[in-house]
């Protein structure tokens, strides 16, 4: 039994209307996964105001978290973990500086490296913010049944696996 039509099915039909001569279902498959990341990260971006951040704060908050003790990394890491220019990584540490959340420090042993370390505040806004994260996320996979969510996810990741440079 065919699952109900969703908001994509209703494109994709106004397309075969107009370029029958198309397939589709590419489309379908991108327009889902388009919509899903819409969606989803509108969500995702509502947990993260109610730790008075956004997702952007908060991916630089997780990297520094996820690097182990002492949990810093240098500016250039971190731009590179997040695949962000160094100009657009610096505005993110002012605003997070600024907030108390994390520190920079210059680098033991060479004064043209900078630090950038999880403050005690950081390290507990991110605690906090990533348990609130995971928990939406599990809402978001709430309508798939756990063997559809490891379908999906070994899809995927072969899918990433033939994408990614």
């Amino acid at each position: 039994m065919a699952p109900p039509p969703d908001s994509v099915d209703e494109m994709i039909a106004a397309w075969q209307r107009e370029r029958p001569d198309l397939d589709l279902a590419a489309m379908g498959t991108i327009g889902r996964l388009g919509r899903l990341h819409a969606i989803g990260g509108r969500r995702i971006e509502e947990g993260m105001a109610t730790h008075g951040l956004s997702v952007a704060d908060f991916d630089v908050l997780a990297a520094l978290r996820r690097s182990g003790a002492p949990h810093e990394l240098t500016p250039t890491d971190l731009s590179r973990t997040l695949m962000l220019s160094p100009a657009g990584m610096t505005s993110r540490l002012d605003r997070l500086e600024r907030a108390g959340l994390v520190e920079r420090r210059m680098a033991p042993g060479d004064r043209r490296s900078v630090l950038v370390r999880l403050t005690e505040a950081g390290f507990a806004t991110v605690d906090e913010a990533v348990t609130g994260h995971v928990a939406r996320e599990e809402e978001i996979l709430d309508g798939l049944s756990a063997r559809e969510r490891a379908q999906l996810d070994a899809l995927l990741r072969k899918l990433l696996r033939a994408l990614e440079p």
